[in-house]
């Protein structure tokens, strides 16, 4: 009932993702959330930010900030890493995503999505056929809507993990 939420993929940041690796694999696309998955909720883009979207750029990757918020939120995180963006995504939506893909000269086999949310990031992209990475939130200062899905959240979480455990996958 829950593994429609499920990610492929489970890490503590989305710093720590071996993106190498993955392009090696055949990934060429890597689409982002950008509140708690980069920065916190509301914040610039950082230095770390920076950084990473510059690594995958030179990597090869195509580097897209897929975000429900409105552009005056997006455009400003977009303008100092230098990446696609698109807002106002109606993410769990699929047209979000395959309009992102669209941008990037991507697919679903190989296009990545990178987010802290099961219900919008994770379910939307999985949707889209994409593989997902849930990251753990960044910092726990969230909007009212955002915690009480959070709630929601540790139950899937709560079967995904024992799932995981029973099958004995090892998570990253």
């Amino acid at each position: 009932m829950f593994q429609r939420f499920y990610p492929h993929h489970e890490v503590a940041s989305a710093y720590v993702i071996d993106y190498e690796g993955l392009y090696q694999a055949g990934f060429r696309g890597v689409i982002f959330d950008i509140d708690n998955t980069l920065v916190p909720h509301g914040a610039p883009a950082d230095e770390r930010a920076v950084a990473l979207i510059a690594r995958l750029k030179a990597c090869g990757f195509h580097v897209l900030f897929l975000s429900n918020n409105k552009e005056p939120r997006v455009k400003p995180f977009n303008d100092a890493v230098g990446a696609a963006y698109i807002c106002k995504a109606g993410k769990p939506k699929r047209a979000g995503y395959d309009k992102a893909m669209e941008r990037l000269g991507t697919k679903p086999d190989n296009t990545m999505f990178v987010g802290d949310q099961l219900f919008t990031d994770i379910w939307g992209a999985k949707k889209a056929g994409m593989e997902t990475w849930l990251v753990k939130p960044i910092h726990p200062k969230e909007e009212i809507q955002i915690v009480l899905k959070r709630k929601l959240e540790k139950i899937v979480l709560y079967f995904y993990h024992r799932r995981k455990k029973a099958s004995g996958k090892k998570q990253a």
